[in-house]
């Protein structure tokens, strides 16, 4: 058995592992990085946001092309398969793989594949290499991410029952699928198959789809679902589940039974967590094998950190970036440690949504005085010259300071276009402003317009209420 020492040993190279890996590295300190699989990226880039936002921008290619009068020059609309749409996803998950590879090498991060396991407060082995090597260390960061929640009365081994890693080795095109969790991931792969024209069935276990969302966005998402045919079922809980080599069966609750030739289960995840070692060092986990950490990303034993999807909320790569940025900067040290607490939102359905700050529902609970402004994309020149017209912009602002309390857009480019809005938002006092918005020129035609529209809508209602 070969013995190391480091500074530091970050296990998981996801985005939270990488960020804090390499912002370590870089202040000088030596730093190990430990892998489970056979390619650094984590799950972000083998198994989440990279191959499933890949097949997205695919299959909306897809959508555009058979529905756009312009392509009937030159032929008929095409039908493509599952297996067909995740050759780009593939390529594109290569090219992170050599990226990320070159982030470590230029920073001198040594990386280690297998299963690290914490043998004590100074020590992690990795498991399942033909060397098993021994890790000592002073500080960990502990950025193992997240998995499927899989529960125990559902055979997950039965080629027709998959989760949102295993429908990555699909091998073909089912004709009927029933997603099982209505949240983020089943929403995207709702619209993601809906779009391959597979009938869908969405099984929601709440009253509306994705009820933290602003209801008029959520009303709008479940509008363009429907109307790419996904049958959406509400208030439903799955009793059974049980399959053959032709089928999958549900059974629910309420004595519905729903039937379709696939299920996608996606009903939350669970942190990685098993196996680690944690117990070694008296760390626990909740009932989703998620760590409790300090508001400096420190866990219940000091010098031992955790980032990512292995906290739990917000689960999104853009916070764990920078979650795991903050806990390195903390455990050297450094001044500038930011918990992250307040993120935008970015669902890439087909149109995507992106949001911040607060809804129409909680101010209203909060008995804030605001006012509305909206711009309808169909409106903007850049829309129509694009074809995107569906979605909207809204901002939601105090009707006395003009402070803008929320921003939520649904539409094309929705994760795109918020970020204005965030840049605005986040300003010092007087400085964040709606009237940002109509005191500034922004280029035309653009979908950056809509700030402008929709804040000079929201003026005007305010200053006709005060006067």
């Amino acid at each position: 058995m070969a013995d190391y020492d480091y500074d530091l040993v970050v296990i998981g190279t996801g985005p939270a592992g990488e960020a804090a890996a390499i912002n370590a590295a870089k202040l000088g300190r030596k730093v190990a990085v430990v892998e489970m699989r056979e390619q650094v990226g984590g799950g972000c880039a083998h198994k989440g946001t990279i191959p499933s936002k890949a097949l997205r921008h695919s299959v909306k290619q897809i959508v555009e092309f058979n529905t756009n009068p312009l392509f009937r020059v030159i032929g008929e609309p095409k039908n493509f398969s599952f297996p067909q749409v995740l050759k780009t996803a593939s390529e594109v998950i290569a090219k992170q793989v050599m990226l990320r590879t070159q982030f470590y090498a230029r920073n001198r991060v040594d990386v280690f594949f297998g299963f690290a396991r914490f043998v004590d407060r100074n020590n992690i082995e990795i498991l399942g290499n033909e060397t098993n090597e021994n890790l000592r260390f002073d500080q960990a960061v502990i950025a193992t991410g997240s998995s499927p929640y899989e529960p125990s009365d559902i055979d997950f081994s039965h080629e027709r029952i998959c989760t949102s890693d295993t429908v990555l080795n699909l091998k073909h095109t089912p004709r009927t699928l029933i997603i099982y969790g209505a949240g983020v991931i089943g929403c995207e792969y709702a619209s993601i198959f809906a779009g391959l024209d597979v009938k869908v069935d969405l099984v929601d276990n709440r009253a509306n789809l994705l009820e933290f969302l602003d209801v008029e966005i959520s009303d709008s998402l479940s509008y363009h679902l429907r109307n790419n045919g996904v049958r959406i079922r509400h208030n439903e809980t799955y009793k059974s589940v049980s399959a053959n080599d032709t089928s999958v069966t549900i059974e629910m609750e309420s004595g519905k039974r729903l039937c379709a030739d696939m299920l996608l289960f996606c009903n939350g995840r669970s942190g990685n967590t098993k196996g680690v070692g944690l117990e070694n060092l008296g760390i626990g986990t909740n009932s989703r094998g998620q760590l409790e950490i300090d508001q400096r990303y420190q866990t219940t034993v000091d010098g031992i950190y955790a980032a990512g999807d292995v906290v739990g909320w917000p689960s999104l790569a853009s916070a764990a970036y920078d979650q795991g940025r903050s806990a390195a900067s903390d455990l050297l040290g450094l001044p500038g440690v930011r918990f992250v607490d307040d993120v935008p939102t970015g669902i890439y359905t087909i149109p995507e949504i992106s949001s911040l700050g607060k809804t129409e529902e909680q101010l209203t609970a909060e008995k804030v005085p605001y006012e509305v402004g909206q711009a309808f994309f169909k409106d903007l020149a850049r829309a129509q010259i694009s074809g995107e017209v569906v979605g909207m912009l809204k901002i939601l602002f105090n009707r006395d300071t003009y402070e803008i309390l929320g921003i939520h857009c649904f539409g094309d480019r929705a994760s795109e276009i918020i970020h204005i809005g965030q840049a605005i938002m986040n300003q010092k006092g007087d400085a964040n402003t709606i009237e940002y918005f109509v005191n500034n020129t922004f280029n035309f035609p653009t979908m950056a317009e809509a700030y402008r529209v929709a804040a000079q809508l929201g003026i005007n209602r305010a200053r006709q209420i005060t006067n």
